[in-house]
């Protein structure tokens, strides 16, 4: 993506040419209700429609989980999109030419880069006898399938791909800042040698990292990733998932699994609706992605201890984006890729069509330790599965619990006992989370307050502490950077120095900082200035809530949704206390 920002002219006339109801209108069944449209809320699960959106309004609002707000908010919540994608994706999905401001952040030339290497992989693998290429043939994997998912081999000389790249006139940082290269004394050395390459290629088509795996035994670590970048964040991308989103569209569920390996053995078998983390717990964004493709997922983690754990977590973070979830074991201690290619795809599907349910997996993993013909851990198996059932709903609670009677052979009164005597775990619906800002790291979405805040951090430190303990007073993720970047150079400095964080920051970064110094005026009073900022940045968070709140009370309908009216109401009133105060 290549760095730009639009003016406030330009999104404000994209929002004049634009009908919020078409844009929501292609994901979402909408059906008129008086003057405003109701659905079934994208954001959260429901049966009842509490979803309302305002034509006269251009307004989207849900009165089951609460997200609101304009076309764009919709379009980045919905695709999980930067504020400059969602305008950028709204203005090309209605063929809307806005201005753009560009700014050089070298996105598109950090892509450009990795494809390069991913050439040279590819090409090193496919043109020329290799011990990468006889490695993946020796796993069994096709050439056709060698090449669907583009993989390469990095040789075992020290700068092979270093030298290529230098040739073709690729800045030596800028390798290094993607995680091709190293350099220690002054020297510059490839990061992946003899290793056979998987190229991580988002659903954009471009390629925005690398996996190395290992071929000689004695060579640690086994797998060596990319290190994140500003092109590569683990927590937003799934590998495979470029190649398999339209199977997985068409079988309306997506199998989970841990390797690289493993989604391609899978996808060779036949089993193309596949995709694989990226060697970390599962992520709310990445959750979010596939949400947008599917609306069931099978986890197909090891049944070991790290991978109940991480099925578990994955599971929690996959029900609160509103999807299906389900969870499968492969037997024999195998990993898909092994079982596939031993037991073939049938079998494979078989075990998928054997996978349990969230609250099945839940609580047979509340047994993994536990002697159940022991009465002392029998009873504590009943304590966990009794924690586990009172988060659940009504309705689930009801079917675990007379299964679980059945199981133990206890009354399902002496359940209702004890998940009366303790208090149910609060049941957050995905959109009460806080969730971090989603804002483009651009010069104009940083507000003068953020300036004016980051010009007194310069100047004091010591104010630090009192910012962070505001919560949002700094919210754009530029000036959170900056934040980040100047707490760090008064930790180790005891002062902060612009100059030197702007060393270390992109150009947008540096801009910003010069701007600030150059521009922004402290009064000599700082603790003025502060309490200044503290009175603006209630007053500003008072009014957008302000704001909100009427618009959703004026589309709300008083018949359906009453009781939100009334919390609404009140939420306002109190508001306008405040600001009164």
């Amino acid at each position: 993506m290549s760095g730009f920002s639009f003016s406030q002219n330009s999104i404000e006339n994209l929002k004049n040419q634009i009908n919020i109801v078409d844009v929501i209108g292609q994901v979402v069944p909408l059906k008129r209700a008086g003057s405003n449209f109701k659905g079934l809320c994208p954001f959260h699960r429901e049966k009842t429609p509490s979803f309302v959106v305002s034509e006269q309004k251009q307004y989207f609002t849900c009165f089951g989980c609460g997200a609101s707000g304009d076309a764009i908010e919709f379009v980045k919540r919905y695709y999980n999109m930067e504020f400059p994608d969602a305008v950028e994706k709204l203005a090309e999905d209605n063929g809307i030419t806005l201005e753009k401001s560009h700014y050089d952040d070298n996105r598109s030339e950090y892509y450009e880069i990795n494809r390069m290497a991913a050439q040279f992989f590819y090409d090193a693998f496919t043109q020329r006898a290799n011990k990468g290429y006889s490695y993946m043939k020796n796993r069994g994997i096709a050439p056709a399938t060698m090449k669907k998912f583009g993989l390469g081999y990095a040789d075992e000389k020290w700068d092979s791909l270093y030298k290529y790249l230098l040739s073709k006139g690729v800045d030596e940082k800028k390798m290094q800042e993607l995680g091709l290269i190293s350099v220690s004394k002054g020297k510059c050395y490839d990061k992946f040698r003899n290793r056979v390459m998987f190229p991580i290629i988002n659903t954009s088509g471009k390629v925005i990292g690398f996996g190395g795996r290992a071929i000689d035994p004695n060579d640690n670590p086994k797998y060596l990733n990319s290190p994140e970048s500003r092109i590569f964040q683990k927590k937003n991308n799934l590998y495979g998932l470029n190649i398999s989103r339209q199977a997985a569209g068409k079988e309306g569920y997506i199998i989970l699994v841990e390797g690289y390996m493993d989604a391609i053995a899978l996808y060779q078998s036949g089993i193309r609706n596949v995709a694989a983390s990226l060697g970390t717990a599962l992520t709310e964004n990445q959750a979010k992605l596939l949400h947008r493709y599917v609306k069931e997922v099978v986890l197909s983690y090891d049944a070991d201890n790290a991978g109940r754990a991480a099925a578990l977590r994955g599971i929690e973070i996959l029900r609160r984006e509103g999807s299906k979830v389900k969870v499968l074991h492969v037997t024999d201690g195998k990993d898909p890729d092994e079982y596939v290619r031993k037991y073939g795809h049938r079998a494979f599907l078989d075990l998928v069509s054997q996978a349990l349910s969230y609250g099945d997996y839940k609580l047979e993993s509340a047994k993994v330790g536990l002697d159940l013909t022991d009465d002392e851990e029998r009873l504590e198996y009943m304590n966990r599965a009794v924690e586990i059932i009172s988060a659940m709903s009504p309705l689930e609670q009801e079917v675990y619990k007379q299964k679980l009677a059945r199981e133990l052979s206890v009354s399902e009164s002496a359940f209702d006992r004890e998940l009366s005597a303790r208090h149910s775990k609060p049941r957050r619906e995905a959109a009460e989370r806080r969730e971090d800002p989603s804002h483009a790291e651009s010069l104009q979405e940083v507000s003068a307050l953020e300036k004016t805040l980051l010009k007194l951090v310069f100047t004091d430190p010591s104010y630090i502490p009192a910012i962070r303990e505001k919560g949002t007073m700094v919210q754009s993720p530029l000036a959170l950077r900056i934040m980040s970047a100047a707490e760090a150079d008064a930790a180790a400095n005891e002062i902060t120095d612009p100059g030197r964080i702007a060393d270390e920051m992109d150009e947008d970064g540096r801009l910003l900082i010069r701007e600030i110094m150059e521009q922004v005026m402290l009064d000599p009073d700082h603790d003025q200035v502060f309490r200044d900022c503290v009175r603006t940045w209630k007053k500003e968070d008072l009014a957008r809530r302000e704001k909100d709140i009427l618009l959703q009370l004026s589309i709300a309908d008083e018949e359906n949704n009453a009781e939100r009216i009334r919390t609404l109401s009140d939420e306002l009133i109190e508001i306008q206390k405040q600001k009164n105060r």
